[in-house]
């Protein structure tokens, strides 16, 4: 894959543009090297830049914050603003001395529990919040120009979507090592407590391997010889650091045969290969998770769709005590729209029957189109129903 210029097009870009000009504050989280910073400062250039991220500058901002916001003029970008909790109300105090004036601070985040904590003490009405994630694959294959047809699914999910990782085409195994050392390691620590670093690291890859599975705390604490307690933290800590998304169980009037446990994915497939050992493009296709690995990444490029939009992704699925599930379900007014994830070129019949079944128990009325995302781009309608065979780039039907 040729890359021509270092800037990528994110679809975020638009809805930013159009929010500076209502409200006076932006907070943009998402996980570290995910773009935040490159974006604010190519979509608002003339904005004067801080980062928090210098332990020096965090001090000031924490300890100063009214004579630290004074120093800069606005628009004015913060970055990892977490590092200093108590500037939230020095700013509050700042915006509300000009309440009328909009687009004055952009903010960044990488820890999203302590930010909205900050937020809803003091910043509530006041911001607006979006989510920017690592490169969707239809922003890198925009970026790229390639077609649809031609997109390499299999180097782009081994290959992740960190913008550094293209940019500079750094080799993805060393990049991620660095980013667990660097981000993860560091992040975690300043969440919650970690006592041993070989124990995180075991965590994570064992973590991995249960991607697009039930959380069973007790199991993975029982596999890593660890408290269920230590495993809760460490799993809030990764979603807070957005490392991962865990996926609620879809129960409206269905009663209570489902289960109740959410699935744990990780939101960046490159991450995802590199902890499971993956060190090149063709083990994947060999890998005996490979289902649950192409299942990540769909549900990643769903779930990038509707943040990148600046829409809270509602996303669900589903799974009975019988052993009936969906992969994904979608909301589309007052209708469902079903999806299964399947690795595969050709239509899986056993895949359609499935659906057809959850469709017949949930009530047809219920249930708007029936969907498999597989690994060929393009919207195919199966049969006269609303069926649809249809690529994980693209996603046309969402």
């Amino acid at each position: 894959m040729q890359i021509t210029r270092m800037w990528f097009s994110r679809e975020l870009s638009t809805v930013l543009k159009k929010n500076i000009k209502t409200r006076p504050a932006i907070l943009l989280t998402g996980a570290r090297q995910a773009g935040k910073t490159s974006l604010l400062r190519e979509v608002f250039p003339k904005a004067v830049y801080a980062s928090l991220d210098l332990p020096l500058v965090a001090e000031e901002a924490e300890n100063s914050g009214q004579s630290f916001l004074a120093k800069y003029n606005r628009p004015l970008i913060l970055d990892e603003v977490q590092y200093a909790p108590s500037l939230f109300r020095y700013l509050k105090v700042a915006i509300d001395e000009d309440r009328k004036k909009n687009g004055q601070y952009l903010l960044t985040g990488s820890q999203k529990f302590s930010l909205m904590q900050g937020v809803s003490e003091s910043l509530a009405g006041r911001v607006a919040i979006f989510n920017l994630h690592s490169l969707s694959a239809r922003e890198f294959q925009k970026h790229t120009g390639e077609k649809l047809e031609g997109f390499n699914l299999l180097e782009w999910i081994w290959k992740g979507g960190y913008p550094e990782v293209h940019a500079q085409s750094l080799d993805p195994g060393r990049f991620y090592a660095d980013y667990v050392t660097t981000y993860l390691e560091r992040d975690l620590r300043q969440i919650v407590q970690v006592k041993s670093l070989r124990d995180f690291h075991r965590f994570l890859r064992l973590l991995a391997t249960r991607s697009a599975q039930l959380i069973s705390y007790h199991a993975l604490a029982s596999d890593l010889g660890l408290s269920p307690h230590t495993i809760k933290a460490w799993m809030s800590a990764l979603e807070a650091s957005n490392i991962i998304y865990l996926l609620p169980p879809y129960f409206e009037n269905l009663g209570k045969r489902q289960v109740k446990s959410p699935k744990v994915y990780f939101l960046d497939t490159g991450l995802l290969c590199f902890l499971l050992g993956i060190h090149q493009v063709k083990d994947i296709k060999s890998s005996s998770l490979l289902g649950s690995i192409f299942e990540t990444h769909v549900l990643g490029q769903m779930v990038r769709h509707f943040d990148h939009q600046g829409m809270p992704p509602e996303i669900y699925f589903y799974r009975d005590h019988h052993g009936m599930e969906v992969d994904f379900i979608i909301p589309s007014g007052a209708k469902l729209k079903l999806y299964e994830a399947k690795f595969s070129e050709k239509p899986d019949v056993k895949a359609w029957k499935n659906l057809l079944k959850v469709r017949e128990q949930m009530g047809a009325n219920k249930v708007e189109s029936l969907h498999i995302i597989n690994s060929l781009e393009g919207k195919r309608k199966i049969a006269k129903e609303e069926r649809y065979l249809e690529g994980s780039v693209a996603l046309k039907s969402l």
